[in-house]
């Protein structure tokens, strides 16, 4: 019997929590150490990998992450350890897809060929803006001029090369960004991350915000129109986006985003990893503790992660719609009607279809370009109760 999780895939995500400095916007699980013992690290993904692997032997496994933090510091012969456990460890798909997030600094890039060695063939390059001022305001430590230099190295060491750029920053006019998606058009190889800048509690901006002091954003309007020219001028250059901040040329879409969208299971491994995993026909969110400290710890005692929790059928229905709006290709009505144990409220449904914000076609749905604006309000319209 089909489980529904292999409506999505299987993958794998480890978390290195470690960075040369915290960025302002940042609010993933990243920590800055001046001593880490690599080895220690090493041996803990080693255990943990072993222990997954029991868990869900055989399944076939489509793609790997390497996310962070900054895991293009991490040493390569880890990453290659690590890389030798997974394929000993399940069977893998051909086209196994194994991509590691790189900052473009002369220290990440000259690992790059290491890291090719190793078994990686897809690198995210975290390049976040093309122009030095902004850079700077980002907290980011490479120029423009590194992160140029580093994705040339990256392209001419893998086939597939990803890198993300930030819009809507401070005082960013329609133009600006028209100019610098441009360039960013002309050097991308298969795939583009483009984020609208968002202000995180806890985070450095969020304090900057909260008292007044981060200026320069853009009003709703002007993020409407930035979104639209994304859109617009990524679609003219054989990019379209396939999720609401993703870019891809046909068929270079990621593999291992694609088993979270398309709400499949995933191994987490490392501090603050989630997963979700189907055991004996429950599925269950999983959780590692935060601390980099306090996992390492807990890997040799046997609890490196929080008490799972049980998905009830209801929300794993929610979680399927969240995850799954945010592509273009939508959902399947059928397989959220099996996860739910009934059809999405059909009264909801007609109005969004009315309103010309989702279109219906061969039993599945999907969010218009205009229903993408207004995401969390189309989403919220059709939550189950």
């Amino acid at each position: 019997m089909t489980e529904d999780w292999q409506n999505g895939g299987f993958g794998l995500y480890i978390h290195w929590p470690f960075c040369e400095a915290k960025c302002p916007y940042c609010d993933f699980n990243s920590h800055v150490s001046r001593a880490i013992d690599h080895r220690a690290w090493r041996n803990a993904y080693l255990t943990e990998l072993e222990r997954a692997a029991a868990e869900t032997r055989g399944r076939v496994l489509n793609a790997v992450f390497f996310g962070g933090g900054t895991p293009s510091l991490m040493d390569p012969d880890t990453v290659a350890d690590i890389i030798t456990a997974i394929k000993g460890h399940w069977p893998t798909a051909n086209d196994l897809e194994i991509t590691l997030e790189a900052n473009p600094g002369s220290v990440e890039a000259g690992r790059f060929t290491a890291f090719g060695q190793a078994g990686v063939n897809r690198v995210s390059m975290g390049i976040q803006a093309l122009n030095d001022r902004d850079l700077r305001r980002l907290g980011r430590l490479h120029t423009v001029e590194e992160a140029l230099t580093a994705f040339d190295i990256a392209r001419n060491q893998f086939d597939r090369v990803s890198f993300d750029l930030i819009y809507a920053r401070q005082d960013q006019t329609l133009e600006d960004w028209r100019k610098e998606l441009k360039q960013a058009l002309s050097l991308a190889v298969d795939h583009l991350s483009l984020y609208q800048l968002t202000i995180e509690s806890g985070t450095a901006f969020g304090d900057r915000y909260a008292r007044g002091k981060l200026r320069g954003l853009p009003d709703e309007d002007l993020g409407a129109d930035l979104y639209a020219l994304t859109q617009d001028l990524c679609g003219e250059n054989g990019m379209p986006a396939y999720e609401v901040s993703n870019h891809a040329r046909d068929g270079a879409q990621s593999r291992h985003n694609l088993i979270y969208w398309r709400y499949g299971d995933y191994v987490g491994i490392g501090p603050g990893a989630h997963g979700r995993l189907t055991l004996a026909g429950s599925k269950w969110a999983t959780e590692c503790h935060l601390q980099p400290g306090r996992w390492l710890s807990g890997v040799g005692k046997g609890t490196s992660e929080k008490p799972r929790a049980l998905l009830t059928n209801t929300d794993q229905a929610t979680e399927y719609l969240l995850m799954g709006l945010r592509l273009k290709e939508g959902i399947d009505l059928k397989r959220y009607a099996a996860i739910a144990g009934a059809p999405v409220d059909p009264g909801a449904l007609d109005h969004l279809i009315d309103i010309g914000m989702v279109e219906h076609s061969d039993e599945r749905i999907n969010v218009t370009d205009q229903g993408f604006i207004v995401l969390n309000s189309v989403l919220e319209a059709l939550l189950p109760d």
